[in-house]
């Protein structure tokens, strides 16, 4: 060992070690019962092998990077409603903030606010087995709604236009199927419509199960299993594993920012009642998803966009099971919709979160409400409501090229009756 390295076996040499800013710690073995630490700048921690951990205290945060930290190959377990990493603002910059192997119980928060105005945030590999972010009182509100932080939040706060927090973030998964993240699950925002920006190069995610806990009719509140808000900018974000969201209002997949390309390997699922598939109220140039998005709560939608386009869309299928659960709704202008292997709906009409009302609509597969227009839609694989009196397409808007190749079917009467 070299004196810019420091191997500690306990929770007082760690905090020791951490105050006295030698370069490296590595932690050996497990350390219990420790306080909160602050990183001295500089500094980094990793685990000596894949065993290394550190409990914190109960009712305690855990680690507190200030500037240019790392943290690596290390096992994080604070009490779920706590964070396990959170930075510290009391620097101009938080520099580079490096999480590479790290799991975790408790929640993960960098924000930009009070004297921080820059830094770089780089995650490759987190893993956060458990958290709650329920109780954060602060949340962005935009379209009706307030929306709730994540296990991992990553949040540029200042005010200022000129204030820029960039990143880069692989491999990161929340909660487990059946025992989800409480709150929402992935969290990246900026400051708003104005103020600080968040720059993103890539968002890279594994599995991601949440449950907001959102009670049933709540107008006014919203989390999302992977949730882009406004002020971000991303290059890329791409769902390799599966997004499953169980609760009221949660959303699978959401957007208010911008995203260039949008890419989701594995299935969407939502249990929960207005828990909609994929929502967009930002920009997307590109949007592709490779598995099908299912929806089995009330009102809970495939696709919709309410605010701002999507150029290109495409689609494996989309299936819900539930009245007012439309399959594509599109309520402004965009560019072209495929669809692989159908829209298939089996509810009939029901109240669904609009903007922060709840309001009553039809199961239909494909709608495009007035003052939406699509340039085209191609759908192979057929178009089928299977709802009592449900029309399986509704067109109120312009369509410049429409497609469907396989059946139209309102199985439970709708305009075949006409």
């Amino acid at each position: 060992m070299n004196a810019t390295e420091k191997t500690v076996m306990t929770a007082d040499e760690f905090a020791a070690a951490a105050e006295s800013g030698i370069a490296r710690i590595v932690i050996a073995g497990h350390l219990s019962n420790a306080p909160s630490v602050r990183l001295s700048p500089n500094q980094s921690l990793r685990g000596v092998d894949g065993s290394a951990s550190i409990s914190f205290q109960v009712g305690a945060d855990g680690l507190q990077p200030s500037t240019n930290n790392s943290v690596s190959s290390l096992r994080l377990y604070a009490s779920p409603e706590r964070r396990a990493i959170f930075n510290s603002t009391d620097a101009p910059s938080m520099g580079r903030l490096e999480l590479r192997g790290v799991t975790c119980t408790g929640r993960v928060q960098i924000i930009a606010r009070d004297k921080v105005r820059g830094g770089h945030v780089d995650v490759d590999g987190l893993d956060i087995v458990m958290a709650d972010a329920r109780a954060e009182a602060e949340r962005p509100q935009g379209y009706g709604v307030h929306v709730l932080v994540g296990a991992f939040t990553l949040w540029n706060l200042q005010p200022e236009d000129d204030c820029a927090i960039s990143a880069d973030i692989i491999g990161v998964s929340a909660g487990r199927d059946g025992a989800p993240i409480r709150g929402s699950g992935i969290f990246i925002s900026g400051a708003g419509n104005g103020g600080g920006r968040l720059l993103v190069r890539r968002l890279e995610t594994g599995g991601v199960y949440s449950d907001g806990g959102i009670p049933p009719g709540s107008p006014d509140y919203i989390s999302g299993g992977v949730f882009v808000v406004h002020g971000a900018y991303v290059d890329k974000v791409h769902n390799h594993g599966p997004v499953t969201t169980y609760g009221a209002n949660d959303m699978v997949l959401d957007n208010w920012g911008m995203v260039d390309c949008w890419i989701a390997d594995d299935k969407i699922t939502s249990h929960g009642p207005s828990g909609i598939g994929f929502v967009n109220f930002g920009t997307i140039n590109i949007l592709h998803t490779h598995a099908p998005i299912e929806t089995f709560g009330q009102g809970a939608r495939g696709f919709n966009v309410y605010s701002g386009t999507v150029n290109v869309a495409e689609f494996e299928r989309l299936v819900t099971h539930a009245d007012g659960a439309v399959g594509i709704q599109i309520s402004q202008p965009v560019g072209q919709i495929r669809v692989r292997r159908g829209i298939e709906t089996f509810g009939g009409r029901g109240k669904s979160l609009v903007k922060g009302v709840m309001m009553e609509l039809s199961a239909t597969a494909l709608s495009v409400k007035p003052g939406g227009s699509v340039r085209e839609i191609d759908i192979a694989g057929g178009v089928t409501a299977r709802g009592p009196g449900i029309d399986p397409l509704e067109i109120h808007g312009a369509v410049d090229a429409l497609r469907i190749t396989g059946r139209l079917v309102a199985e439970g009467g709708g305009f075949q009756r006409i």
